[in-house]
């Protein structure tokens, strides 16, 4: 199992997917702008990329992040509501593997992963 949660007009999402295909991999193409995710999928994902908080998977520069406030909430069920709610909050690209998953920040950083 090899996914990608890909927003097609953010650079390092298309870069992050470009590596993968360069290293012979096509992963599930997951536009999860379009397919937003459950809560009980974010969770999964958080296990997997190893984070303690729900905080460090959020885009803090969006317009919505202030917009909700969500820098004064500690609650993680609230911080991932809003992930659920507005996906833009979700950092991206996310590339998950069975056993675990990593942010394509920088894109290279997902091969770690493949081929575990």
């Amino acid at each position: 199992m090899l996914k990608i949660y890909h927003n097609p007009r953010c650079s390092k999402s298309r870069q992050t997917l470009a590596i993968l295909r360069e290293h012979g991999y096509e992963p599930e193409i997951i536009e999860y702008l379009k397919t937003p995710l459950s809560s009980t999928q974010i969770n999964s994902l958080l296990e997997k990329l190893g984070f303690s908080s729900a905080r460090q998977a959020l885009r803090t520069g969006e317009a919505e992040y202030k917009a909700l406030e969500l820098k004064n909430i500690d609650d993680e069920v609230q911080l991932i509501s809003a992930m659920v709610s507005d996906p833009k909050l979700i950092e991206r690209p996310i590339v998950e593997t069975q056993d675990a998953a990593r942010i394509g920040r920088p894109p290279e950083s997902v091969l770690g992963i493949v081929g575990r």
